[in-house]
């Protein structure tokens, strides 16, 4: 546990971290110089233009000390505490996890994805005496951490695109001693540069501090409560349940198209898409050809539709075959080769799969 020096005041409209021996601190909040000396951290419940930040602030603040200041959507904070780190975050989150059907869930956001949010802001406080320099650089290795955090979690593309908006970083630490002493004033400055600072096996304390973010960020994830399932990773790709239904009806042959025949099939994928397998399988595909149409493994190029590349009908067979058996490997072909509806806009992994995927689900729904 770290000596804290930190006063925490909690008011409905916001927060703000105080420090009454100050702060050395290396921001991007948007009322800030970037490096600064001050008393007080505010972060307000609402996003505010500078200007109007900036007064907020100041009320909030009781007009006492120096500050700076960010605004942030409605949010709740948490706090991790590790040996001579305290790490705030501040998380915004508009998303929802609804049951969509039986066991399947999906996020959703009732003004539509475009309109939402999940904003993970942070005020790190190292409770050391650090330089500028060790502090910006502590500063670019957190933003690289957070960085590389998100992007190893492969969230669905929706969900990347609103995330992390607004979010910011403050990294603090504690101000020497003989930062205020008269002989370092001078025309209402302070020296920063000159004062002695615990630097020392910055390197090992810098890789300590990320891991302890690291540990944070995850920390995060479990109180956003927000895992995404099979519909999601589809809605990322742009497909819903209404479109493989179409699709299906597609390739009808001596049967009525009915409500009744395409409640059953809707019925049928959703079934489907609740199969282990099945999900594992439409996984397998769509990590699949995000890393061969976005050039992640130089021995393959499917830019040209190579005819020697077969692993997405592979693929396409194995689900149809889990759904409905051998009959349906037969019924695959079919959709495989015409790619009705949206299965024709896919790309070269999706589109087999999802063709073995309708295949599956027709040919289970006609087994009676």
């Amino acid at each position: 546990m770290s000596n804290s020096v930190l006063n925490i005041i909690e008011k409905d409209n916001g927060i703000c971290i105080n420090n009454s021996k100050f702060f050395l601190s290396f921001s991007d909040f948007e009322v800030s110089d970037g490096i600064d000396i001050i008393e007080n951290i505010n972060i307000l419940k609402k996003d505010y233009k500078f200007e109007k930040l900036a007064q907020n602030a100041e009320v909030f603040n009781n007009f006492k000390g120096s500050y700076i200041a960010q605004g942030l959507t409605n949010f709740k904070y948490f706090i991790n505490i590790f040996k001579n780190v305290e790490i705030f975050s501040f998380i915004s989150n508009d998303l929802e996890i609804d049951n969509f059907r039986d066991n399947l869930k999906a996020a959703r956001y009732k003004k539509g994805f475009n309109n939402a949010r999940i904003d993970i802001g942070h005020v790190i406080y190292i409770n050391r005496i650090l330089s500028p320099k060790i502090l910006l650089k502590i500063y670019k290795t957190l933003i690289k951490v957070k960085v590389k955090f998100f992007e190893s979690l492969r969230l669905p593309s929706h969900i990347s695109n609103i995330l992390n908006k607004n979010d910011f970083l403050a990294v603090l630490a504690n101000v020497p001693e003989e930062t205020f002493e008269e002989e370092n004033i001078y025309e209402n400055s302070v020296d920063i540069i000159n004062n002695q600072y615990e630097d020392d096996n910055f390197e090992e304390f810098i890789l300590e501090i990320s891991e302890n973010f690291k540990s944070s960020l995850e920390d995060n994830l479990e109180k956003l409560n927000l895992n995404f399932g099979i519909l999601d990773y589809l809605l990322s790709e742009n497909i819903q349940i209404k479109d493989l239904v179409d699709a299906g009806m597609e390739l009808l042959e001596g049967v009525a198209l009915t409500n009744e025949l395409k409640e059953k099939l809707e019925n049928q994928i959703i079934e489907s898409l609740s199969n282990i397998n099945v999900i594992a399988l439409l996984m397998a595909a769509i990590r699949t050809e995000d890393d061969l149409v976005n050039g992640r493994l130089h021995e393959i190029d499917i830019s040209d539709d190579p005819a020697y590349f077969y692993s997405d009908e592979v693929l396409g067979l194995a689900i149809s075959n889990q759904i409905a058996g051998t009959k349906a490997i037969f019924n695959f072909k079919r959709y495989d080769e015409y790619k009705p509806g949206i299965i024709h806009d896919l790309g070269p992994m999706l589109d087999d799969i999802l063709a073995g995927l309708i295949a599956g689900c027709m040919s289970k729904i006609f087994e009676e």
